[in-house]
């Protein structure tokens, strides 16, 4: 209503200047209009107290008055309601009074009534509030309760979690934590020991992070250790495998041909017991090791579980890709230095099988991980590493096997190599190469054999006799043909004891080389090769073996110095029945690769061109060392050249060259002559050899009459030297080798003769006469040689003269010198004339 008022109060006084005397009869009505709904409206008044400010001039002043007029109405009809009831209300008050005592009495009634109950209900308080209590207890645990039962499933889980954890089964531990997160913890999230749970896992995640790649480490540093022993059982399972398949098979190969062969006591076999007995070997030894130590595969040996857990670990982690990277670069590293290898590898056997097991364990490894993880690694990526690991381990074999100087242990290396490709075949990996080094080292391999068999020449050269076999019964007699392919009819015929042509080396020789053969087949085999390549290649080897090493060997032996001319005819005997021999071996080879010789590409043994080739140099030393000795005999000569008169007798010298001359050639009956082709090998070497003699003797007797340093000669030097002309011709006039024809080895002497007839006869002027002409008595005869001796002749004769003071005035003495004079001049115009015509 005070609001009302004032809204009225401010709505009159907002206009304050209207006035009018219509407007003052017009507002009294509304005034009252609007008291009236003032009294009996609440609200809105807005619009009643509204229509008082109409524009009329004091509006508000006069609606106050109306308004203060209206109060003191309502004042007036409030003092005669109250003067109505005023009695009603004294009679009231003295009601009041009268009970007021009667009030009294009871309010004392009502508080000891109410000590009285206050008193009697204090124990029920006291157990009110011990059920109250009780049931706020109650009510508590219950809540307790039920909160403990939405715990406890946590604890137990976040327990569950620390056991696991205890135990080491960390991706169990991982499991439980996703448990936790996404199925305890949201119902009791709200308590504190969650919070500090959550804040805890992380920690825990790390942890078991940390806790497997140590286990992986460990891992990683187990089988870096135990790699070799992988390898090891790797290979036996493969060598295993092969040779229970060799078994099984027959395949049509060199292994299993009908072929004969000859062991080491002589007796034939063929080559399927041999090989049989090689595989019953084989198996028996393998049984043996299969008692004592039980094969183990990879998984045996090493614990495979750390590597799986942690790949499980960092999978649920959601770092998978983390853990295969470090997994691979770990092995990387370790391949590197699995490849790494020692350097004195190439000294032992055991280093290089040391070296494939780690590699083999290595790689046997990574595939394991391969077919048992799923991403872990890749086939791409294995062999990526493998390649990487080959071209390492070919770059390795390749020098370290370059150091090898024993073939049995590049034969072991090889055989090693094999187990090594075959066994890593069987895991998928692509060896190819492998096999393409195993023919670089087989090249190799040759070259050790053939130096040790260079050893080997060389010791039964030097241990041999060189003299013909002698055996005394049937059995040596059979014990040297069964070595050595040879027979001969006649020498069948005759009776013990006799001899055999050849030297004890040649039988030797035939064994090594057919030894030298098996060496190259040894490792020929398990190469995955055909016949016909491993019988090519058995020809090619025993070709440089004969080519080359025996040749050099004979080529060394027929130039040393202790080998004398018995010995080289020997050689030349021994030669020969080698060269024979080599159509035997041609067919030992063929024995052995089941390669018939008539096919297209078969090769052939070139033993015949090397032992025709050591025929001809021991020929040809035998020629040398007749020419030495020849000189070593002239260098006894001591001719007196300015002697008046000969001796009447050849020189000593002279005679006891030709007695060994004579000697010597009887030697060369004993080369062999039992066929024809012996008998013109014979003639023909012993007739080279004395026409050869014969010609070196007449060249050496003419330089020593036409040395430099021999200044002058006295015809009877002359006489003397002619003397032991006649018995050089003599010599060859007893034909001293049968086969020359007519008087062939004399010719030998006809420069010689000629020359001395020329000076015996002093029949200078026939030859210059017929000098030139075909038919002239001293064709033989060189102006330059007749000009030289002449000279030193004539300053013999001059020097006589000089010593003999009587000598200058005899009459013939005198023409003699004149004609020298004019012979040296004319023999010089004739030399002069052919220095210009050449």
């Amino acid at each position: 209503m005070a609001r009302t008022v004032w809204r009225f109060t401010m709505a009159v006084n907002a206009n304050p200047n209207t006035d009018g005397f219509y407007v003052e009869e017009n507002k009294d009505n509304v005034y009252e209009t609007v008291l009236g709904e003032i009294k009996y409206l609440e609200l809105p008044l807005g619009i009643t107290l509204g229509s008082v400010y109409d524009d009329q001039p004091n509006a508000h002043q006069k609606f106050m008055e109306k308004l203060d007029a209206c109060i003191r109405n309502h004042d007036r009809e409030i003092e005669k309601m109250c003067n109505f009831h005023h009695q009603g209300f004294v009679d009231a008050i003295t009601e009041l009074l009268k009970v007021r005592a009667d009030a009294e009495k009871l309010k004392v009634q009502v508080t000891d009534t109410n000590r009285r109950l206050q008193d009697a209900g204090k124990e029920v308080i006291a157990q009110t509030e011990e059920i109250i209590q009780c049931r706020l207890q109650q009510r508590n645990i219950t809540t307790v309760v039920e909160k403990l039962q939405l715990c406890l499933p946590v604890l137990e889980m976040y327990s569950k979690l620390k056991d696991q954890m205890n135990v080491k089964r960390y991706y169990s531990a991982l499991k439980t934590m996703e448990q936790l997160e996404k199925i305890y913890f949201p119902r009791v999230s709200q308590y504190r020991f969650c919070q500090i749970m959550i804040e805890n896992l992380p920690k825990l995640r790390e942890e078991i992070k940390e806790i497997s790649m140590s286990d992986l480490k460990d891992f990683l540093e187990s089988i870096r250790k135990h790699s070799d022993k992988i390898g090891e059982t790797a290979m036996k399972q493969a060598q295993q495998q092969k040779t229970f398949n060799t078994v099984l098979q027959k395949p049509n190969d060199v292994r299993y041909g009908k072929n004969k062969y000859i062991n080491d006591d002589g007796i034939s076999e063929t080559r399927n017991e041999v090989v049989s007995k090689q595989n019953l070997d084989v198996e028996e030894e393998e049984e043996e090791e299969g008692h004592e130590d039980e094969v183990l595969t990879a998984h045996d040996l090493v614990d495979f579980s750390p590597v799986y857990r942690c790949l499980h670990i960092y999978s649920v982690l959601g770092d998978a890709e983390t853990f295969e990277n470090y997994y691979r670069k770990q092995r990387r590293k370790q391949a590197r230095l699995v490849l790494q290898p020692q350097s004195n590898m190439h000294e032992t056997v055991e280093g290089y099988r040391r070296y494939f097991s780690q590699i083999i364990g290595f790689f046997v490894v990574e595939d394991h991980i391969l077919h048992v993880t799923q991403g872990l690694i890749t086939r791409a990526y294995t062999d990526e590493l493998w390649n990487m690991a080959l071209s390492k381990i070919i770059a390795v074999l390749r020098t370290h096997s370059s150091y090898c100087t024993d073939p049995d242990l590049v034969l072991e290396l090889k055989n090693l190599i094999v187990v090594f490709a075959d066994t890593l075949q069987g895991y998928g990996f692509t060896v190819n190469r492998l096999f393409d080094l195993l023919f670089e080292i087989r090249d190799q391999y040759n070259e050790t054999l053939l130096k040790k068999w260079a050893v080997l020449f060389r010791d039964i050269f030097e241990a041999d006799n060189y003299s013909p076999i002698p055996v005394s019964n049937e059995e040596e007699y059979k014990t040297v043909i069964s070595k050595f392919p040879y027979q001969d009819p006649e020498l069948d015929k005759q009776c013990f004891p006799k001899k055999l042509p050849m030297s004890q080396s040649v039988p030797q020789i035939y064994i090594q080389v057919k030894e030298f053969i098996y060496a190259s087949l040894k490792f020929s085999e398990s190469l995955h090769r055909s016949s016909t390549e491993i019988d090519d290649m058995l020809r090619k080897s025993t070709n440089l073996l004969l080519t080359r090493t025996l040749s050099s060997c004979l080529q060394n032996l027929i130039k040393k110095p202790h080998i004398g001319l018995t010995e080289l005819v020997q050689i030349i005997i021994n030669t020969t029945h080698l060269e024979q021999a080599c159509k035997y071996l041609e067919d030992f080879i063929t024995n052995i690769t089941n390669i018939s010789q008539e096919t297209l590409h078969t090769a052939r043994l070139y033993g015949l061109s090397t032992f025709k080739d050591a025929r001809h140099a021991a020929e040809g030393e035998i020629y040398t060392k007749l020419n030495q000795k020849i000189d070593e005999f002239i260098q006894l000569a001591d001719y007196d050249w300015t002697m008046s008169e000969p001796d009447g007798r050849a020189s000593g010298y002279l005679m006891d060259l030709i007695n060994f001359l004579r000697s010597t050639f009887q030697v060369f009956t004993h080369l062999p002559n039992n066929n024809n082709d012996h008998a013109a090998m014979s003639g023909k070497v012993a007739q080279t050899a004395c026409m050869s003699a014969c010609q070196h003797l007449s060249t050496t007797l003419m330089q020593m009459l036409l040395d430099n340093e021999l200044k002058q000669i006295s015809m009877g030097a002359i006489q003397q030297f002619n003397l032991d002309v006649i018995q050089c011709e003599l010599f060859a006039n007893s034909e001293p080798v049968p086969g020359f024809h007519g008087e062939t080895l004399q010719l030998a002497f006809i420069d010689l003769r000629q020359l001395l007839d020329l000076f015996m006869v002093w029949d200078w002027s026939t030859y210059l006469a017929d000098y030139g002409q075909p038919g002239s008595k001293y064709l033989r005869v060189n102006p330059s040689t007749a000009l030289a001796l002449l000279e030193k002749v004539h300053r013999g004769m001059k020097d006589t003269n000089k010593k003999n003071i009587f000598a200058q005035f005899r009459k013939n003495d005198r023409d003699k010198q004149r004609l020298i004079e004019t012979v040296v001049r004319q023999l010089r115009g004739l030399v002069n004339g052919m220095s210009q015509h050449s």
